[in-house]
């Protein structure tokens, strides 16, 4: 199945998602795929919020703050999402339901790219509204979106770590 039809799916039914991403073996290749491509699409979602930003105030150039946030979401977020995918994995371990560190990392870079649409609709509320109470209500609903899609596809991991080792 195509990564828009993945995305899609994901939403519905992230069990049958993470079951099909794992069959294709440890791939770290793929999985650093899904973790770029969900953090250039969330580096696009920026861009109406700073170029609002820079049409109403002159102290920093529009291209300046492209390029930060270029930084950031290309360069800098992918190593905290390494950091915390790791992180992740040693609490399911305490939770006991040990997963390995790739079907970590994969789940959680999965679950970026599949939020990343939610990104595009948030970056282009505050480039058309600004900030503001509905705008901090969508944030909101995006992040807890994000969290319940990761929890999701972590535990159906965990399942499919449970159902090998048996």
């Amino acid at each position: 199945m195509s990564v828009t039809g993945n995305i899609l799916l994901s939403w519905r039914e992230p069990e049958k998602v993470m079951r099909r991403l794992l069959s294709g073996g440890v791939r770290e290749d793929r999985a650093l795929i899904y973790l770029m491509g969900g953090c250039f699409v969330i580096f696009l979602a920026q861009w109406p919020r700073l170029a609002r930003k820079a049409y109403y105030s002159d102290e920093v150039p529009l291209q300046a703050m492209l390029g930060g946030a270029l930084l950031g979401w290309l360069f800098i977020m992918p190593l905290v999402l390494y950091g915390l995918a790791a992180l992740v994995r040693m609490v399911m371990v305490v939770l006991r339901r040990p997963i390995s560190w790739f079907e970590a990392r994969l789940a959680l870079f999965w679950a970026v790219l599949a939020a990343s649409p939610l990104w595009l609709l948030n970056g282009f509320l505050n480039g058309v509204i600004g900030p503001g109470i509905i705008t901090g209500i969508i944030g909101l609903a995006l992040l807890a979106a994000f969290f319940w899609l990761t929890g999701k596809l972590l535990a159906a991991t965990a399942l499919e770590a449970r159902a090998a080792s048996a």
